[in-house]
């Protein structure tokens, strides 16, 4: 059996945040998996040896900080980033890759970094964004879990999935202070696909918290 989650890891301080998203959202790390992309092998043998320790090395250091160090790693080859955690997740059969945000994020936010944002717009695996600063937080939990409306129930089910399996409740008063913000495909979404809308993109802007954007008519099953 593989992983339920792939967490995105190079070893940058915002990764660690994915680290803590992603021992949240399992609720614990029994089924999580590191995973880094190199995009093409060096020709030199000496080279290609050291960039393999390198991304090794790097996955390690995330198996060291989330306190497993016998969990499943993978350094993939793929054009892309994205590409490469997606189609690690479809041989996996994990239900979410999550990443850490952006490195210019400001803290308690989430901004999908470049790596994200072309799944985000084509991509079929739920993709999750940890806040920055997540790591920094002793007490970090999801005890609260809101949806943004979108027109597809897929959310919403994904939500109240989530809320009974983590003891979190469900808040409506003002979602962009949720712990985690649910958010669900536009309309007119091919079924199984990923695709944000401007005003979903714009209400996460002011947002706190993390994110977790599921494809259309797909609900998220952990």
């Amino acid at each position: 059996m593989g992983a339920e989650l792939i967490i995105s890891y190079d070893g940058t301080a915002n990764d660690d945040d994915a680290l803590v998203l992603g021992k949240l959202l399992a609720g614990d790390v029994g089924g999580l998996a590191l995973a880094y992309v190199r995009h093409a092998p060096e020709f030199d043998p000496n080279r290609e040896a050291l960039a393999q320790h390198d991304a090794e090395r790097r996955l390690e250091q995330g198996a060291a900080l989330i306190g497993k160090p016998d969990i499943p790693r993978h350094v993939v080859f793929a054009a892309t980033t994205g590409e490469g955690l997606e189609e690690l997740a479809a041989s996996e059969g994990a239900s979410i890759i999550v990443f850490g945000s952006d490195y210019r994020t400001p803290p308690g936010h989430a901004e999908p970094p470049a790596s994200a944002q072309r799944l985000l717009e084509i991509g079929a695996t739920p993709i999750g964004i940890a806040a920055a600063g997540l790591r920094a937080d002793p007490d970090a939990a999801i005890s609260s879990v809101a949806v943004l409306p979108s027109g597809d129930d897929a959310a919403q089910q994904t939500a109240d999935a989530l809320a009974a399996k983590l003891g979190a409740q469900i808040v409506s008063a003002d979602p962009t202070v949720a712990d985690l913000i649910v958010v669900g495909s536009q309309p007119g979404t091919p079924p199984g696909r990923l695709a944000l809308s401007g005003a979903a993109r714009t209400m996460l802007d002011a947002s706190r918290g993390s994110v977790l954007v599921v494809p259309s008519g797909k609900p998220v099953q952990l």
